[in-house]
C-alpha cells in the first residue's frame, strides 16, 4: 500500500506544491508531539510506580479502555475560532484554542495548530486568489465566444447576399479594425530565466499567489461595445463592428502572418488612403473566413485552458481535503484527544471546500465548447478537453532490451572490423539517449516539462518510447553498416556496396517526413516544425522549445559537419573513387563546413534578436552576444588552423577565454538560476529539485571543465597512438554529454520560476479586444 504522503506529492500540482497543505511540516510537528507524550508518560509512570498499589493501577487502567477494547478518546480538546482578515479583504481567518488537557505536550500542540490553521488559511487564500482568475477568464471567454459566434453568423449572412446578388466583386467578408502589435503575446512560456524580474515587479501590487493579467485591464481591452444602427445583416440583426467596436488582434507567429501584417500596412499607408472609414486612425480590414479560423483555434486553445486550470483546482481541493483529513487522524492516534470531528467540520465549511462556483464554471466551458467548438460533437469535445493518456506498456521495455542486446553485441563486430570508422553517426543517437534520461529525470522530479515544452500530453513521447527509438535506430545502423562492411570484405564492387550508408541515410529521412501515421507521426512532425522554425529565424515567433531545439543543434556541430561531409562525399561521386580526400581539398567545400560550423549560432542569435523585438527585454540582446562571442571564437580557431603563427594563437586564446567566462556565467547564473549569494544552499538557489547539493557542484565543475574542451586545438594534444578522428568523436561526445546535463537544470530553473509564479497554465492572448474612441 502506497503511503498517503508519497499518493500525495505525486497527484499535486507541482507549479502550485507551495500552495498545498506542507503535509510533511505538520507530520514532523506531530513527530514532536508523539517524543514529548511518550518521553512524559515514562517519567510519569515511573514515579506513579512507587506511589500507587495494585488495585488502583488496575483501576486506572480499567478506566482508560472501554468495553469494546478500544482506548478511551476525550472530547472537546480544541475549539476553533473565526474571524476576518481585516475590514476590507472579507477573507475568513482560522485559529484554533487549546483545553486544558494538553498540558503535557502545551507547547508542541500548540505549534501543530498553529501550522494547521496556516495551512488552512493559506489554503483559502491561494484557492480565492485562482477562482477569481478563472471567473474573470471565463467571463471574458464568454465574451469572445459570443462575438466569434455573432462574426460567423454575419459572414454567412454577407456570403447569402453575395450569392442572391450575384455579384462577383463582392468579396465573403465584413468590415472590422485589426491590430498587429505582439504586447499581449509576449512571453507567457518559454522565459529565460534571467527575466523573471519584471515580471516579479510588475506582479508586487498583485496578491499573494497571483501571476495572471490584471483582470481589470484584461477585462476593457478584451470587452466588445455595439451600437445599433451601424452595420445590419440580410436578418436585420444589429451588429457593430466599425468605429470603436471591434479589433481582432491574430498573433504574428509565423512568417505568413508577419508579411501579410506588413504588406497591410504599408498598402494601407501608401496606397489606399482614401479607403478608411473607420475613423482618422482606425484602419479598414476584411475579416474573412481565414482570419475567423485563426480566431477560433486561438479561442479554443483559451478555453482548453481554463478547462485544464479548472481541473488543477478542483485536484487541490481534493487532495488538501484529504490531507487535512490523514493529518487529524495523526493526530487523534498519537495524542488519544477527539479533534477530527471538530476541525474537520471547520474545514468542510471553509472557502476552499464549500465554494461550488469552480464547478459551475467548469459545466458551463463543457456546454460552451460542444455546442460552439465541437459542432455539438461531445465525443469530440472531451477529446480536446479531457484528452486520454496512453498506457506504459511492457512490451516496450521488452523490445528496449532486445534491441540493446543486439545493438551491443552489432557493434563490437564492426568496432573489430571497422577500428570505429564512421562512428560519427552515433553522436545523435547519444544527444537522444541522454535525452531520454532526462524526462525520466524530469518525471521522477516531478519537473513539469510538458507544460514548459507545450507538449500535447497524450502524444508527448515517454523516456521508454525515446530509448526503444534509439536501441532501435543504433541496432538498424549499426547492422546495416556491419553488412556493408561484410560485403567490402567478400570483394563485392566497392562503387555498389559504398551507395549502402546513402540509403540507409535516405531511409531514415523518409521515414522523418513519412505522412502515415506510424512511428509516432505527431512527435516526428512536432520536430520538422521545430526545425523550420529554427531555420527560419526570425520569421517565426520563439517558443521554449524552439530555443531550446536551437541550443541542442549549438552541441552538434561535429555531427552536423559530418553530414556535410557525408552529402559532399554521395553528391561530388567520390564514392566511385574511393577519394575520401576531395570534399577536405576543394575549397568551396571546406568553406562550406566552416560555414555550416556557424549556423547553429547563427539561429541562436537571430532567435534572441526575434524575442528581443517581441519582449523589448534587454537580456535577449545580452545573450545575443554569448552567441556571437562564440562565432568570433570559432572564426579565429579557424583561421588559427590556416595559419598556424603566434598571432592568431593569442587571438584564439583571448577570443576562447572570453567566450567560455560569457558560457559559464550564462550557464551557471541565468539558465540554471544558481550563485545565487544569498541562498540558504552556499552558492547555488533557495529552492532545489534534488536532494543531494554535493551533485550541483559536481555538475557545476563538470560544466567548467567541458567547457574548455577547446584547448585541445591550441596544445594539439594525442590520446597515444589514436587517429585524430577518433579523438574529435571523444571531444565531441563530451560536448554531448555536457549539454545533457544542462538540460536538466535548465528545465528545473524555468520549472521552479513557473511554480514561484504559480504559473500551471498558459495564458492565452484573445483575439478580439474593444477600440476606444480616442484610439
Amino acid at each position: 500500500m502506497v503511503k498517503f504522503s508519497k499518493q500525495f506529492e505525486s497527484q499535486l500540482v507541482p507549479e502550485w506544491k507551495e500552495a498545498f497543505v506542507d503535509y510533511w511540516q505538520l507530520k514532523r510537528d506531530l513527530k514532536k508531539i508523539h517524543v514529548l507524550s511518550n518521553t512524559t508518560t515514562t517519567t510519569t509512570t515511573a514515579n506513579k510506580q512507587q506511589q500507587t498499589s495494585f488495585p488502583n493501577t488496575l483501576f486506572s487502567s480499567l478506566r482508560n479502555f472501554s468495553l469494546f477494547g478500544h482506548q478511551h478518546i476525550e472530547h472537546g480538546a480544541i475549539h476553533v475560532h473565526k474571524k476576518l482578515a481585516s475590514s476590507v479583504s472579507n477573507e475568513d481567518m482560522y485559529e484554533t484554542e487549546l483545553a486544558e488537557e494538553f498540558a503535557e505536550t502545551d507547547h508542541a500542540a500548540h505549534e501543530f495548530f498553529a501550522c494547521l490553521d496556516h495551512q488552512l488559511n493559506k489554503v483559502n487564500q491561494f484557492y480565492r486568489t485562482k477562482e477569481k482568475e478563472f471567473l474573470e477568464r471565463g467571463d471574458l471567454l464568454k465574451n469572445q465566444i459570443e462575438i466569434l459566434v455573432e462574426l460567423k453568423s454575419a459572414l454567412k449572412q454577407q456570403r447569402r447576399r453575395s450569392s442572391s446578388s450575384h455579384d462577383s466583386r463582392e468579396d465573403d467578408s465584413i468590415s472590422g479594425t485589426i491590430s498587429c502589435d505582439e504586447e499581449s503575446n509576449r512571453g507567457k512560456t518559454g522565459e529565460e530565466p534571467g527575466e523573471e524580474n519584471k515580471t516579479e515587479e510588475l506582479d508586487k501590487n498583485e496578491p499573494e499567489f497571483s501571476d495572471s493579467v490584471r483582470s481589470d485591464e484584461m477585462g476593457r481591452s478584451m470587452s466588445v461595445k455595439r451600437e445599433e444602427g451601424k452595420m445590419r445583416t440580410a436578418s436585420g440583426r444589429v451588429f457593430n463592428c466599425q468605429g470603436k467596436n471591434l479589433r481582432i488582434h491574430i498573433p504574428l507567429t509565423n512568417p505568413s502572418r508577419t508579411f501579410s501584417a506588413i504588406t497591410y500596412l504599408l498598402w494601407d499607408d501608401l496606397i489606399n488612403q482614401s479607403s478608411k472609414k473607420c475613423g482618422p486612425e482606425g484602419y479598414r480590414l476584411h475579416i474573412n473566413r481565414t482570419k475567423l479560423h485563426h480566431a477560433e483555434k486561438i479561442i479554443r486553445g483559451a478555453f482548453i485552458e481554463l478547462y485544464k486550470g479548472l481541473g488543477y483546482l478542483k485536484t487541490f481541493r481534493n487532495l488538501n481535503l484529504l490531507a487535512f483529513m490523514k493529518i487529524l487522524k495523526k493526530f487523534e492516534k498519537v495524542t488519544n484527544k477527539q479533534v477530527l470531528p471538530i476541525y474537520l467540520k471547520v474545514v468542510e465549511s471553509s472557502y476552499f471546500n464549500s465554494s461550488d462556483k469552480v464547478m459551475k464554471l467548469e459545466d458551463e466551458v463543457e456546454d460552451i465548447f460542444v455546442r460552439h467548438l465541437a459542432e455539438d460533437d461531445r465525443r469530440k469535445a472531451m477529446k480536446y478537453l479531457k484528452p486520454t493518456h496512453r498506457k506504459e506498456s511492457h512490451t516496450v521495455t521488452f523490445f528496449i532490451g532486445l534491441f540493446a542486446g543486439g545493438f551491443i553485441a552489432l557493434l563490437a563486430g564492426y568496432v573489430i572490423m571497422a577500428h570505429l570508422t564512421g562512428i560519427m553517426f552515433s553522436l545523435l543517437f547519444l544527444h537522444f539517449f541522454l535525452y531520454g534520461c532526462n524526462i525520466f529525470m524530469w518525471r521522477k522530479t516531478r519537473i513539469n516539462y510538458s507544460f514548459i515544452f507545450e507538449l500535447a500530453s497524450p502524444k508527448e513521447l515517454k523516456y521508454r518510447d525515446v530509448f526503444l527509438i534509439c536501441t532501435t535506430s543504433l541496432t538498424a545502423v549499426i547492422g546495416v553498416l556491419f553488412a556493408h562492411l561484410a560485403l567490402v570484405a567478400k570483394g563485392h564492387s566497392y562503387a555498389q556496396v559504398q551507395a549502402i550508408p546513402a540509403l540507409l541515410l535516405l531511409v531514415f529521412l523518409l521515414l522523418l517526413v513519412c505522412p502515415f501515421n506510424i512511428f509516432y507521426k505527431s512527435s516526428r512532425y512536432r520536430f520538422l516544425r521545430v526545425i523550420r522554425n529554427i531555420i527560419l529565424s526570425p520569421f517565426y515567433k520563439v517558443v521554449m522549445l524552439d530555443f531550446f531545439m536551437a541550443d541542442q543543434l549549438c552541441s552538434q556541430v561535429p555531427m552536423l559537419r559530418n553530414l556535410e561531409y557525408i552529402a559532399c562525399y554521395y553528391i561530388t561521386g567520390s564514392f566511385n573513387t574511393q577519394d575520401y580526400g576531395y570534399c577536405m581539398r576543394t575549397k568551396k567545400y571546406r568553406d562550406l563546413a566552416y560555414a555550416v560550423s556557424f549556423i547553429p549560432y547563427y539561429w541562436r542569435a537571430m532567435q534572441c534578436a526575434r524575442r528581443w523585438f517581441d519582449e523589448g527585454q534587454t537580456s535577449h540582446l545580452v545573450n545575443l552576444g554569448k552567441y556571437v562571442s562564440a562565432m568570433l571564437a570559432a572564426g579565429a580557431k579557424l583561421a588559427y588552423e590556416k595559419e598556424r603563427s603566434i598571432g592568431w594563437l593569442c587571438l584564439v586564446v583571448a577570443m576562447s577565454s572570453a567566450a567560455t567566462v560569457y558560457q559559464l556565467y550564462w550557464d551557471f547564473v541565468k539558465d540554471w538560476g544558481l550563485l545565487q549569494f544569498n541562498s540558504r544552499n552556499p552558492w547555488l538557489r533557495n529552492e532545489l529539485m534534488l536532494r543531494r547539493k554535493f551533485i550541483y557542484y559536481f555538475s557545476m565543475v563538470l560544466n567548467l571543465i567541458l567547457r574548455l574542451a577547446w584547448l585541445q586545438t591550441v596544445v594539439h594534444s594525442s590520446f597515444g597512438c589514436l587517429d585524430y578522428r577518433v579523438t574529435g568523436l571523444f571531444l565531441a561526445a563530451l560536448e554531448v554529454i555536457r549539454r545533457g546535463q544542462w538540460n536538466f537544470y535548465r528545465l528545473e530553473n524555468e520549472h521552479l520560476n513557473n511554480a514561484g509564479h504559480f504559473r500551471a497554465v498558459k495564458t492565452v492572448p484573445l483575439p478580439f479586444h474593444e477600440v476606444d474612441e480616442e484610439d
